[in-house]
């Protein structure tokens, strides 16, 4: 088991891709973005071979939107309260990442339900991250799901996306403990501080695991 840090471990190892081609990523972000620059700048320091084409963002305030700009990575809004149905957001989705040649799509804190129109369009191409040790406390509020449970150990999951939320296969987790004085504030921090470690490695490592076949 790889130690990540003094208060979290790599539940699955590391690895990267073999393939020369870098990845072209889609990322869709709902709020501030701080794992779509994490993996932007994993990607900077040579940890991760990928290339972000896009970022889609739903909140026409979200930070991340700022993050892109400041990255030089191209931004595109598609605010959710102009289309008719989720079925139509996603249709827009799934044609925005074609024309920038996405392969792989990387959710950072976009807090919308997706549907089988974007889940179709990329078979198991589709990463989340979720801040709760799948498959407990699936869903909104995960943090504060875990203190009322009065949990010893929290952490995060990355994971395939499927139909169902929260549900799809797990790629890595990283642990956290749970203080006796944490507030939902303090240990959101300390999680997401871990999901910054392991996204970029669950991208790499499911880039691998699709080459093995």
């Amino acid at each position: 088991m790889s130690q990540l840090s003094s208060e979290t471990s790599l539940i699955s190892p590391s690895h990267t891709p073999t393939k020369d081609v870098p990845l072209r990523l889609g990322v869709m972000a709902s709020g501030s973005g701080s794992n779509f620059e994490a993996i932007a700048q994993a990607i900077e320091r040579g940890e991760l071979n990928a290339c972000i084409q896009v970022l889609i963002y739903n909140n026409p305030g979200a930070k991340a939107a700022a993050r892109a700009d400041r990255l030089g990575i191209p931004a595109v809004l598609l605010n959710h309260r102009e289309f008719a149905s989720r079925d139509a957001l996603d249709a827009a989705i799934v044609q925005t990442f074609q024309n920038y040649a996405v392969d792989w799509v990387v959710m950072a804190g976009w807090m919308r339900l997706v549907t089988p129109v974007l889940i179709d369009a990329f078979p198991h191409r589709i990463l989340n991250i979720h801040p709760s040790l799948l498959p407990a406390f699936k869903g909104v509020h995960a943090v504060e799901q875990a203190l009322a449970a009065g949990v010893k150990i929290a952490g995060c999951t990355v994971h395939y996306v499927v139909p169902e939320m929260d549900s799809g296969e797990i790629i890595i987790q990283a642990a956290v403990p749970v203080l006796p004085d944490d507030t939902a504030e303090t240990l959101q921090a300390r999680i997401q501080v871990q999901e910054h470690l392991i996204y970029p490695r669950a991208i790499a490592l499911a880039a691998a695991q699709a080459l093995q076949g």
